[in-house]
């Protein structure tokens, strides 16, 4: 029976394999797309996705249904909230301006099997997505014309009652998308100029209803007799700031568009920074106009400031603010089928995902198969499913993204940086210069294909510390992790605060209502689990990181990605069960397409089994004096000189 069991060395190796990680090319910059977009045209890209149906249905909805006037306060916290997410996006597009978003930030930094899955969860997350605002759009513009589509569907084509899928065909729903999976298709350019034709005509009509706003207010709707600022309390407030996170869902696709960006090293961090600014001013002035032209109790949620000109004797406005609305959407599908083909083209160009989506077209320079068909599969969701029930999935798919990306930021900042030493050539008899030694001020590492060895002398290490190793400060009291691998304690610490966050966050949510816990265990557990996150914090903290990159880094690492890590679980948690029930079988289907095909085509996998000819292998040793004694050691083949085979596997490890 125990010959049947897995081997230790089988499973060490089978976790390596999973937990991999994607090694990147010397030149990033390098692409087979068109890197044509600017910092202007990656902005409108990020308010595209940003400002969209939300701004003329959502601020209705949560100031009468959850927040009263206090929906500003709302916007505020749920921007800032937005804003630490964004930051972790900003640093991870600048370092590695590559297509694939939150996928290829995890790939990089945290392994290949956590890349996948979070790139499965973003895939649909962008199918249902465009599919729920392509029917949002229709039922929109449907309205308009005192519903006569809908009318002369039922009529003519019929009506079905059959869970889960739509009451009648949108047909409309499934044209736009098939018309805009034609413009992105054509390429980026194309693709940028629609959005800014779109995005001009929303940003007017946001600034028209400004302007009509602040002349039509009337300070006394937030007096007390209308039932004050924040008529629901700070629970309203909290209820409503998780509601209002989602309508910043949308800046990723400028991390997704940064191999098509001239400089993004610069653009990317820019164009996040400037779309969600601008983003969040737009939903907090909006907010105040409308709950200070008409009190907030009154409030049409399916057609707030419509509604709100209509009463105040400004019918016409009304066709303005729908055109606004029509635009603002017409920008979320963009950004919806420009950002989804390209995640799954990085998939598939990594091996991940059928090689058939990884094709370019050499003069559109976009993934026109990726587009086709992904365009198609979301025209046929918007055409017959009702969407409304699976809307909410949508939330999940994000949160776990950022969740991971801030995750990432963590343990890339505490990662050694990539030294760019040259490769010694197999075979080569060259001995290193001196200059080039310990005593030049620069470690050395001599590679030969896949076997790097590095040895550091340990009074040096202590003058010029690596990133992820433990500060000279906490040494002493810390000593005993100092014998661990630079990263390998922070990599833990990460783990260990991520649980501690999903415990505390569990306790918060469900201590009292479906726990129904003691008020000495709710609170003996706060306290308890509020330290472990705490303690991995500092832990992280005592080791050194990365400070000095030419590129955009985030402030107040570890703390920033901490916060947004514990705040994305608790919004998660927040979710209902049905969400979470579906979400766990969309992932056990990501996992058989992943075992059953990415596992094996991985190129991490393919560079593995490639084989490697090794002539000779360098080992560095230091000496008492800080000067090197290089001495070649043949291969296995061959008899070794001067150093056991035992010697030599001690230094590898």
């Amino acid at each position: 029976m125990a010959r049947w069991l897995p081997r230790s060395t089988d499973l060490t190796r089978f976790c390596q394999k999973l937990n991999r990680v994607k090694t990147l090319e010397d030149d990033m910059m390098e692409t087979s797309f068109n890197r044509c977009l600017s910092t202007i045209d990656l902005t409108l890209l990020g308010i595209g996705g940003m400002v969209g149906s939300g701004l003329y249905v959502l601020t209705g909805t949560v100031a009468k249904e959850i927040a009263g006037p206090a929906v500003i306060v709302s916007f505020i916290i749920a921007g800032f909230a937005s804003l630490l997410a964004a930051l972790c996006y900003a640093e991870f597009g600048a370092r590695v301006p590559k297509t694939g978003s939150a996928y290829m930030f995890t790939y990089v930094s945290v392994g290949e099997i956590w890349a996948f899955l979070i790139g499965w969860n973003v895939l649909l997350e962008y199918m249902i997505g465009g599919a729920a605002v392509a029917r949002a759009w229709s039922g929109y513009l449907d309205s308009i014309f005192n519903h006569k589509i809908k009318n002369f569907t039922e009529t003519h084509v019929g009506t079905w009652q059959v869970p889960f899928l739509a009451r009648y065909p949108d047909f409309l729903a499934a044209a736009i998308l098939l018309v805009a999976t034609a413009f992105i298709s054509f390429g980026a350019k194309v693709s940028s100029w629609l959005n800014h034709v779109f995005s001009a005509i929303s940003m007017g009509v946001i600034l028209f209803i400004l302007i009509m706003g602040f002349i039509l207010a009337q300070p006394k709707n937030w007096s007390t007799q209308e039932g004050g600022f924040a008529p629901y309390g700070l629970s309203g407030i909290m209820a409503g700031t998780a509601t209002c996170f989602y309508a910043f869902v949308g800046f990723d696709v400028i991390a997704a568009s940064s191999e098509e960006a001239r400089n993004p090293q610069r653009a990317v961090p820019r164009a996040i920074a400037f779309s969600l600014g601008l983003a969040t001013g737009a939903y907090i002035l909006v907010s105040v106009v409308l709950t200070l032209m008409v009190p907030w109790h009154t409030l049409d949620p399916d057609s707030a400031l419509a509604d709100a000109f209509y009463r105040r004797g400004y019918a016409w406005a009304g066709f303005l603010v729908a055109a606004g609305s029509i635009c603002a959407m017409n920008t979320v599908l963009l950004s919806n089928l420009f950002s989804l083909p390209r995640i799954v083209y990085a998939m598939a160009e990594d091996g991940l995902f059928f090689q058939v989506f990884s094709r370019v077209h050499p003069r559109t320079q976009v993934p026109v198969i990726g587009i086709v068909v992904f365009g198609l599969l979301m025209a046929l969701l918007a055409l017959i499913f009702d969407l409304e029930a699976l809307v909410q999935f949508l939330s999940i798919g994000t949160l776990l993204a950022y969740t991971f990306v801030a995750a990432s930021i963590i343990v890339l900042r505490f990662q050694q940086q990539k030294r760019d030493i040259p490769t010694l050539a197999a075979g080569s008899q060259s001995n290193p210069e001196p200059h080039e030694g310990p005593s030049g001020g620069e470690l050395k590492e001599y590679e030969s294909f896949s076997d790097k060895l590095q040895l550091v002398d340990r009074d040096k290490s202590k003058e010029q510390r690596e990133p992820g190793q433990l500060k000279a400060a906490f040494e002493p009291y810390l000593e005993f992790l100092s014998d661990f691998y630079p990263g390998e304690v922070v990599t833990v610490a990460v783990v260990t605060l991520m649980v501690s966050a999903i415990c505390l966050c569990s306790v918060l949510v469900f201590g009292n209502t479906h726990l129904h816990l003691p008020t000495w265990s709710y609170s003996l557990l706060l306290v308890l689990f509020s330290l472990g996150f705490l303690l991995s914090l500092v832990l992280i903290w005592a080791h050194e990181q990365q400070h000095s990159t030419q590129t955009f880094q985030i402030p107040l690492v570890p703390l920033s990605p901490a916060l947004s890590i514990i705040l994305n679980i608790y919004l998660m948690l927040k979710l209902s069960y049905m969400t979470w029930l579906r979400f766990a079988i969309w992932l056990l289907l990501g996992l058989l397409v992943y075992f059953g095909y990415g596992i094996w085509h991985s190129k991490e996998n393919l560079r593995e089994l490639r084989p490697q000819r090794v002539s000779a292998r360098y080992v560095v040793f230091p000496g008492g004096s800080l000067e090197e004694r290089v001495q070649a050691v043949q291969p296995s083949s061959q008899p070794a000189t001067g150093l056991p085979d035992t010697d030599i596997d001690d230094c590898k490890r």
